[in-house]
């Protein structure tokens, strides 16, 4: 071996291969068109290497993405589940409250604080955005916001499907019912 050949690292003298003719002496243009064949090749490779990477790289950010996405509804989930235990607090300070007769003869001081406390209840409800559903005596049912308990009959047209009276509160938060209000409903005969 002569000292060129040494010089040439094994792996860069096995990617250089010549084409020769039927003299046995280099053919340049044969050499030339293989070279530019393995070339095509090579670019094509990198091509699908950089392609798949790319869709790689994409369906990760798009898991990162849909990760995300399932944290938030699962805390939604369970903060509106807890809001919900909340509202149930709240329908026992509701129910203590509408016997009004009982309610006057507690203690004042006593009565007072349970009072800060069912403000303090509808204060943390209302800073998670929990707001009580708007229904009114008269308003038409709705039956993404009512819940018809029971229909009561009347002759009246006008007040057919029609609240008669509101037996539980409901609430929602943002634009989702977190408990729909409990409602007797006019119906016609």
């Amino acid at each position: 071996m002569n000292d060129e050949e040494e010089k040439i690292p094994e792996d860069q003298s096995e990617v250089v291969e010549f084409e020769f003719n039927d003299d046995g002496e280099e053919d340049l243009k044969k050499t030339l068109k293989k070279l530019r064949v393995d070339l095509k090749e090579a670019k094509k490779e990198k091509e699908e290497y950089l392609t798949g990477w790319q869709k790689e790289r994409a369906g990760f950010v798009n898991y990162r993405k849909e990760e995300a996405d399932r944290a938030v509804n699962f805390k939604n989930i369970v903060q509106e589940g807890i809001l919900t235990d909340f509202i149930s607090v709240l329908d026992s300070f509701d129910m203590a409250f509408a016997n009004k007769e009982a309610w006057e003869k507690v203690d004042k001081n006593w009565r007072q604080g349970v009072e800060y406390i069912h403000q303090q209840i509808l204060k943390v409800l209302a800073d998670y955005g929990v707001v009580p559903i708007d229904s009114k005596i008269g308003d038409k049912f709705d039956p993404n916001l009512h819940q018809s308990i029971e229909t009561i009959d009347t002759e009246d047209k006008e007040k057919d499907h029609t609240i008669a009276s509101i037996i539980q509160a409901g609430y929602k938060i943002g634009d989702r019912v977190l408990r729909a209000s409990r409602v007797n409903v006019f119906g016609m005969k």
